[in-house]
């Protein structure tokens, strides 16, 4: 049954959404905190592409320098691992304590009956024990897993047996992974054993609701399960009972949040911003239209998967961005979704030359180059 404590509750505009989903992303104001502080408030960074962690922390931290994570994952403060959505995230390690396990189900259903009927044969328990032997040896790479899964059970497919060991054992990807300026092929070890020092795990489903709102409110049950992967999550949010507060969007949805979270006024200014590829701010929740059209999500997205990495102008995403080198010159290309009003544009340049500096400090030629809203 449905949360009803709030009888006719507020409604907030897709303008009011935006403000206070940017002021819990740290969008509206780099934070002076520590990256360690920041990522544990944004539950987790997605991290499919190494490096976009980095410049997502760039925009929100204020003076954020690459050791600054990169030290993190040495010092096995952060870890990368699948996480919500069946996708890797970047987390500190107490929260992946809590976290795989409450999103485990989601995990689960990357494999699934269908996969596991594929597997006739193997066990998940035995599959884990296997794995976690082996990871117990040494830290091994996803070709090293699949070559020893096909010795163990020949004829099956090596690929899906690794999935159901990602599955069924919680991996994380160990350094140089996604340590700033360093490259390769993810190698695995097993999160008990790279978190020696963390308690057994335990899920709570009632902090993931708390920590989503915290970042991602004001949000839906949809929105929420959207994040997580995780379904069912309307009894979760009715046990929290009046601990939270309701409002609804313009087109009736009923919406969540914390009492004590940020909603700043619909016309508070919103400066440009550059967020990384994948950026959970752009992904976060099943209604986008707090930050971007459905339109504009067509064009963030590659045929082959990939999220762009997106501007934001006055809060909303109003195009995207890439690096590359043309010459001897590094450049910032930015492809907008419309033309640019002069002030915005320059904002636009201001910004993007920040983040160039960021991206190759050592680089003498640097630029950034604005086309045409029609690619030209």
């Amino acid at each position: 049954m449905a949360t009803t404590w709030t009888p006719h509750p507020a409604m907030l505009s897709r303008r009011a959404l935006n403000r206070a989903f940017l002021a819990r992303q740290l969008l509206l104001e780099r934070a002076s905190l520590p990256a360690h502080a920041v990522i544990e408030h944004l539950t987790g960074l997605q991290a499919q592409a190494p490096q976009a962690p980095y410049v997502g922390l760039w925009t929100r931290i204020r003076d954020f320098a690459p050791d600054d994570l990169s030290g993190l994952l040495l010092d096995r403060s952060a870890v990368r691992l699948v996480l919500m959505r069946s996708t890797v995230h970047l987390v500190t390690a107490d929260d992946c304590r809590w976290l795989r396990p409450t999103v485990q189900p989601s995990i689960d259903r990357a494999v699934g009956p269908r996969g596991w009927r594929k597997l006739a044969g193997v066990e998940p328990a035995e599959l884990a024990a296997t794995g976690r032997a082996w990871l117990d040896e040494a830290p091994r790479s996803a070709a090293e897993l699949n070559e020893l899964l096909g010795e163990r059970w020949p004829g099956l497919d090596r690929s899906l047996l690794g999935r159901a060991l990602r599955a069924v054992v919680p991996m994380v990807q160990i350094p140089p992974r996604g340590v700033w300026g360093r490259s390769g092929q993810p190698v695995y070890a097993t999160a008990e054993t790279w978190l020696s020092d963390l308690p057994d795990p335990v899920a709570d489903p009632e902090l993931l609701v708390r920590r989503y709102l915290a970042a991602f409110g004001p949000a839906s049950v949809a929105d929420l399960q959207l994040w997580s992967g995780l379904t069912r999550l309307q009894q979760t949010v009715d046990a929290l009972g009046r601990e939270l507060l309701v409002f609804s969007d313009d087109a009736g949805t009923e919406l969540f949040d914390l009492p004590d979270a940020p909603r700043p006024e619909p016309d508070t200014p919103a400066p440009v911003r550059f967020l990384a590829e994948f950026d959970n701010a752009v992904l976060a929740h099943a209604d986008r239209s707090r930050i971007i059209t459905p339109q504009d999500q067509q064009r963030i997205m590659t045929k082959n998967a990939l999220i762009l990495g997106t501007v934001l102008v006055d809060g909303f995403v109003r195009g995207s961005w890439r690096a590359e080198k043309s010459g001897r010159t590094l450049c910032l290309v930015v492809t907008p979704f419309a033309a640019l009003p002069t002030r915005e544009r320059e904002e636009v340049e201001r910004e993007g030359a920040a983040l160039l500096d960021f991206l190759f400090p050592r680089a003498e030629d640097r630029d950034v180059v604005i086309l045409t809203a029609d690619g030209s």
